[in-house]
């Protein structure tokens, strides 16, 4: 195993932050027998299946979120990104080795030019489900219509506030909450189901909001996931005091609407999840990344924008796919490239120890 994850050109980007260029003639080392027959699923060293693949489309956003991406960052330039074929190009290797649900992200991939066409072209793969997360500011009905036609299956809006002043604040835009909660009934109509809107609540910002979060979910019918504030900003601010943890969120709500927990509906879903007591719609998920981690049930690659995989959320190692791909790989070494990745998995976070070191890149640059 250890010469299939031999490298060659590694860039230090940051303290403590690499890009390793996948070399051919390194990856051909990789055992044959894991990328052909019944054993070619990807499996870390930790014995966790890889079945879920999160695709950054675009490093492109029209929000500016406080948490996420400071006012003056700087895109890539188009060169740099993956190309559509090359996403379906890696989706499809990734689909013969046991990856079944897809998640396009950004940025906002609603600026990405040909976002129906990818999902059109993603679809004919050997896939279960097919997702996306958007800022919700940009959907038209029709667009939603055109996507969910293309072949996408279900939706989730990010919203981190219902209060007017406060989203502005937070977005930096001048969308308002009501265009968003637009798109989330436009995306129920169309059928983009279930939908979900994800919050991320921070101490002293928008935890106070907690019970009107909770509100929205019993009216729209919708599944709101509330996010542990993680350590991703672009602007290094992230503290441990400004996390509210999982209990003190449920206990929030309990105070207004009781929940009963019901769960996780799949042993690597990262949301736990809550019903209301009373029946009503909806449901209530948190996503604990910092004080309950699920590392150890889960499934995910990130893929960014400009093609490097990032085997976990919070990596400081990228592995350069893109160049794999432009220097003429065929699907074998592909294949045995995501395998080396996979093997490089770690076994979790360790944001609570000493020696953390933040990723090089925001959430917007990594894909959320």
């Amino acid at each position: 195993m250890s010469k299939s994850l031999t490298v060659l050109n590694n860039t230090k980007e940051s303290v403590g932050h690499h890009v390793r260029m996948l070399d051919p003639a390194i990856l051909s080392t990789v055992d044959d027998d894991l990328i052909r027959g019944n054993g070619n699923e990807l499996v870390d060293t930790y014995g966790r299946v890889i079945r879920d693949l999160r695709i950054c489309v675009t490093d492109r956003c029209n929000f500016r979120c406080r948490y996420c991406m400071d006012p003056d960052i700087r895109f890539k330039r188009k060169v740099e990104l993956l190309t559509d074929s090359e996403i379906v190009r890696i989706v499809r290797v990734a689909s013969k080795m046991g990856v079944k649900r897809i998640r396009l992200t950004g940025g906002e991939p609603m600026v990405h030019p040909t976002l129906s066409a990818l999902i059109r072209d993603l679809r004919k793969l050997d896939l279960e489900d097919i997702a996306l997360t958007t800022n919700g500011s940009l959907s038209t009905k029709a667009d939603l219509q055109e996507l969910k036609d293309a072949g996408l299956d279900r939706i989730t809006v990010s919203l981190d506030s219902v209060r007017e002043d406060r989203f502005a604040y937070i977005t930096r835009s001048s969308t308002t909450v009501a265009r968003v909660l637009q798109t989330v009934q436009w995306a129920k109509e169309v059928g983009l189901n279930p939908v979900k809107i994800n919050a991320v609540v921070i101490r002293g910002f928008n935890d106070d909001e907690l019970p009107e979060l909770a509100d929205l979910a019993r009216t729209m019918g919708v599944d709101v996931r509330l996010i542990e504030y993680m350590p991703l900003d672009s602007g290094r601010r992230w503290e441990m005091d400004k996390v509210v943890t999982a209990d003190d969120m449920i206990n929030a709500i309990n105070d207004r609407h009781e929940l009963i927990p019901i769960g996780r509906p799949r042993p690597h879903t990262p949301a736990t999840s809550y019903r209301f007591a009373d029946g009503s719609e909806g449901k209530i998920g948190v996503i604990a990344t910092v004080t309950r981690p699920f590392c150890n049930a889960c499934s995910r690659l990130r893929i960014t924008a400009e093609g490097r995989v990032m085997p976990c959320l919070f990596s400081t190692t990228e592995w350069d796919m893109r160049s794999l791909l432009r220097s003429g790989a065929d699907e074998r070494m592909i294949a045995k490239a995501l395998v080396a990745i996979t093997h490089r998995k770690q076994a979790g976070h360790k944001i609570h120890d000493e020696d953390y070191q933040q990723p090089n890149r925001p959430m917007s640059a990594i894909g959320g």
